[in-house]
């Protein structure tokens, strides 16, 4: 194997290793997708045909229980578009790194986009100036193939099997659980730290509005927070500045 094929398999096997301790948290998680579609009278295409087309776990699963709860479409769709309203924002921040990459390139990692793709993959980005923009896809792509691998696995595993798993095994618990690991190594400042707290405690108080409006009002004031406490953060630094 030459230099240059060695280079380009180590990128998506490190791409894939780094992933690894991630994957155990989408399994359960998963399972409660397949299971909920089960519950809600999807069919099995629909159900593990539904990870396939939209794998977006949180966007899956809210939706799922909104259509089981016959609300309006338009809450299904503009539930779902709010709650992946933060992949635009994954976007931006992974478009110089890939803009040069042709479009079906780019299409594939939208596609293949998740919290745990980005967070790892811009982590590297940041600390390796040396990558190219293919290095950095061919690590992109390891670790978001893995996943994709894995969640549609574990949501057709929920959908035949997510029954027959005892309550007592507590599966929903991993939920919250696999976003948290995500969440906090991300919290450096005040501003990512007020924005946790808040959208996090308007998650809380919520909880028990109807069509998971709780949802949209969380994002809401989790972005808001973080915002106000970034225009603070900024008007002082500027007045210190003036101030020398």
């Amino acid at each position: 194997m030459s230099e240059t094929n060695a280079r380009k398999r180590q990128d998506w096997i490190a791409g894939m290793r780094v992933m690894l301790p991630l994957l155990p948290g989408a399994v359960p998680f998963g399972m409660i997708t397949g299971a909920v579609t089960a519950d809600a009278q999807f069919t099995a295409l629909q159900g593990i045909g539904q990870s396939i087309i939209v794998f977006a776990g949180a966007a899956q699963l809210a939706s799922t229980q909104l259509i089981a709860d016959a609300a309006p479409l338009a809450v299904v769709i503009l539930t779902g578009l709010v709650i992946n309203l933060r992949f635009a924002m994954y976007g931006a921040s992974l478009g110089p790194h890939f803009g040069s990459l042709s479009t079906g390139k780019r299409a594939l990692i939208a596609y293949l986009m998740t919290d745990q793709a980005y967070a790892l993959s811009i982590t590297r980005y940041m600390s390796d100036a040396e990558m190219t923009p293919m290095a950095k896809f061919r690590y992109y792509m390891g670790g978001a193939a893995a996943m994709w691998v894995v969640w549609t696995a574990a949501t057709a595993a929920g959908y035949f099997l997510g029954n027959k798993v005892p309550a007592s095994w507590s599966l929903d618990f991993f939920v919250p659980l696999s976003f948290l690991a995500l969440i906090v190594p991300n919290i450096r400042d005040r501003a990512t730290a007020i924005a946790a707290l808040a959208g996090g405690g308007t998650a809380v108080a919520a909880y028990s509005l109807p069509f998971n409006i709780g949802l949209f009002a969380a994002a809401l004031c989790g972005i808001a927070a973080g915002y106000a406490v970034e225009v603070a953060v900024g008007r002082n630094s500027s007045r210190r500045g003036d101030d020398r």
